[in-house]
């Protein structure tokens, strides 16, 4: 199964599909709706945790962004980072097929741990165009259970993830974006490919106050 990131708006990406766009509305502007409406609800059920009520592009215009992460890809920078916060464990060489139930990545997520790459590493796969340190457990616009986060966040925090191992200066990370993994790729190649991906969309949900979402 294939794993793309979009960035623009949740109008565009729900209405792409027949199947998505089924389940909330029949029409582009009845979708619009059930979006602006869903967003509302979201906001206010945030509240005072921030700064302003969400907001973003969900017009016809609204730019918009894909990438092809591969699970492979976001599968090695998760761990990639795990194992950051978690030296003393010895990584893996290459992507163990149950990565999820991984020691370092379990560290990560347990209670009480304050990882420092909160918003790669706990299961978010929406993240939206305002600036708050959590992540949020709730309904996406189709009513599906979605853990959400936020762009400007994950920005930061894999600005830190590079400045804490790789350093790479952005021509290598512009390189590493040109070179997609292969079968015999170990977790190092495959999660320098994935941040490449990643930090380039997250840029663009940044820059256009957009959300960015998982696609698979």
């Amino acid at each position: 199964m294939a794993l793309d990131v979009y960035v623009g708006s949740l109008t565009r990406y729900f209405g792409d599909s027949d199947r998505r766009a089924l389940a909330i509305a029949r029409t582009p502007e009845h979708l619009r709706t059930a979006v602006i409406a869903w967003r509302a609800a979201l906001s206010e059920q945030l509240g005072s945790r921030i700064a302003t009520p969400l907001d973003w592009d969900e017009t016809p215009d609204a730019p918009h962004f894909t990438g092809r992460l591969g699970w492979d890809g976001f599968g090695s920078l998760v761990l990639w980072a795990a194992y950051a916060e978690h030296p003393a464990l010895r990584r893996p060489e290459s992507l163990p097929e149950a990565w999820d139930d991984d020691p370092a990545l379990a560290r990560s997520k347990a209670a009480g741990f304050r990882s420092r790459y909160t918003h790669l590493l706990r299961d978010v796969e929406l993240w939206l165009p305002s600036p708050f340190e959590f992540d949020v457990d709730g309904e996406d616009v189709a009513g599906r259970r979605v853990t959400m986060g936020s762009a400007a966040t994950l920005q930061r925090q894999l600005a830190d993830l590079n400045l804490a191992t790789w350093k790479a200066s952005a021509a290598a990370i512009a390189r590493w974006q040109r070179r997609p993994p292969d079968a015999a790729a170990d977790l190092e190649f495959c999660a320098r490919y994935g941040f490449a991906v990643l930090i380039g969309l997250v840029r663009q949900a940044v820059d256009h106050r957009l959300p960015m979402k998982l696609d698979y």
